[in-house]
């Protein structure tokens, strides 16, 4: 039967809907095939894309899933893990030291042990002949072999490049709002380093990505840790009272698919926090190096797509998504621009010119959405297969968040369970996972942990989860 379409509903809403009741109502049940693309083209008498919109939709839901070569299966089961609970850290600034465990864990990095503690992207998911390429073609071709200084700007391709690709979450971006780095950590570096002194609060979400910690405390900074839902991020009534409270000198949030709870700020959120800014004349440093791994039909939007005043610094990188050793990054300095440029020139002069010329050309010859498409497909797959393999090996009551992008899930145990104990039995099976600890500078945190499915799904990383749950059992009072 064809479907009508409405003015509020879709004809891809309507297919999507229709599908999901028959999931919902145990019609269909998980694993079973459902109807091709060019199925349901003929039956509703639509387009290809139209039935792969509605597919879209229904794995935005974590309704279905794509298998490669195979085609679309129901994923759906009726019982999932509780979330993780909303965080409350102490509203005072942290002063534990958190190095000592961030170094054990990552200095451990070898060649035979499972990185699940390593939030990028496995080898196998990256365009490395693409890349190698574009590299070959560049080295020729360009003026030096690219051994020159490039300008303190950027490269000038590049930043055309990333302020195209702006309109994507509603940015206006020219290639003169950009200024690229060296990765995302360089980006953050640069604005805390033009915008704050020693002795400055800044606030963040708790827990957080343990980088921007050790950069804080690096930079003399105290930090105000944030209750955070592993859901919509930060709790906004939780900032809007620090902000009224304490004498913060910058806030620094990642709105979408947060590292490490996998939280995205709903839009609503994201107007508050900028009005708020612009209320207290407080800058943002936004993080959004997750934005455009999402799971569903669309990019999420960021805080940056509703500042007016210039107060918000959007910092992101390829690092996650195309290249992580290659460092290509960038920040989007708003009003701040000449004074992250000194910091620039002072402390890096420019970027490394091949690295960023090469994803430049990458980008202006179309091939990078492809190529997302396909990573935001496995990396969703991922997470379902990690999901299940949690469920079913890990304590009864463990809970996980349910992120739709990114690369990570927040696992919260029994509070019996040790995780950095947890961390010294796995690493001696050549498993590394990142205790809850390493995301904080407070005595919390202990019976969580951070696990990366940026690694192809397999039996080894099924294996490895169940000894991990193993070893959690074993571990709980």
């Amino acid at each position: 039967m064809k479907l009508a379409a409405t003015k509020d509903n879709y004809l891809y809403e309507q297919i999507a809907d229709d599908l999901s009741r028959q999931i919902l109502g145990g019609m269909l049940v998980r694993g079973d095939k459902i109807p091709s693309v060019r199925s349901i083209c003929s039956l509703h008498k639509v387009s290809m894309s139209t039935a792969l919109q509605a597919y879209y939709v229904l794995e935005s839901r974590g309704l279905i899933r794509s298998m490669p070569k195979s085609g679309y299966y129901v994923s759906y089961v009726k019982t999932f893990p509780g979330l993780p609970n909303q965080t409350s850290p102490s509203l005072q600034t942290g002063n534990e030291d958190n190095s000592d465990l961030v170094s054990k864990v990552y200095g451990e990095i070898s060649s035979g042990t499972m990185m699940l503690s390593l939030g990028c992207p496995s080898p196998e998911l990256l365009p490395l002949a693409k890349l190698n390429k574009v590299m070959v073609q560049t080295l020729h071709t360009f003026p030096d072999s690219a051994t020159s200084y490039e300008h303190v700007q950027g490269n000038v391709k590049l930043r055309r490049q990333i302020a195209r690709r702006s309109s994507i979450w509603g940015g206006r971006l020219t290639e003169d709002d950009v200024l690229t780095t060296s990765g995302c950590n360089n980006a953050m570096t640069l604005c805390l380093l033009a915008l704050t002194q020693r002795g400055d609060t800044i606030a963040v979400e708790s827990p957080v990505y343990f980088g921007i910690l050790q950069l804080a405390k690096s930079l003399g900074l105290h930090v105000l840790e944030l209750p955070t839902h592993p859901e919509s991020g930060v709790e906004m009534e939780a900032l809007t009272d620090a902000l009224r409270k304490h004498r913060i000198r910058l806030c620094l949030l990642i709105s979408n698919f947060s590292n490490p709870m996998g939280g995205t700020m709903p839009s609503e959120h994201k107007k508050e926090v900028v009005r708020l800014m612009e209320f207290y004349n407080i800058p943002l440093i936004e993080n959004d190096m997750y934005g455009d791994l999402y799971f569903g039909s669309q990019r999420p939007g960021n805080c940056k797509a509703y500042d007016e005043s210039g107060l918000v610094l959007l910092c992101n990188s390829l690092s996650k998504t195309l290249a992580p050793g290659y460092r290509v990054g960038w920040v989007t300095p708003g009003k701040f621009a000449e004074q992250i440029r000194r910091v620039k020139f002072a402390t890096s002069i420019s970027n490394a010119t091949i690295t960023h010329e090469v994803v430049a050309t990458f980008l202006e010859k179309g091939r990078y959405e492809s190529y997302l498409k396909t990573l935001r497909n496995v990396l969703h797959n991922n997470s379902l297969h990690y999901m299940d393999a949690i469920m079913k090996y890990f304590p009864e009551g463990t809970r996980v968040s349910r992120p739709k992008g990114g690369f990570m899930l927040w696992i919260e145990l029994d509070p019996s369970v040790n995780t950095a104990a947890l961390y010294e039995q796995t690493i001696k099976r050549k498993v590394s996972l990142a205790p809850g600890r390493m995301f904080t500078l407070q005595n919390q945190y202990n019976n969580c942990m951070r696990l990366s499915y940026g690694l192809s799904w397999n039996k080894e990383v099924e294996e490895a989860i169940r000894m991990i749950g193993k070893l959690s059992r074993s571990l709980s009072g």
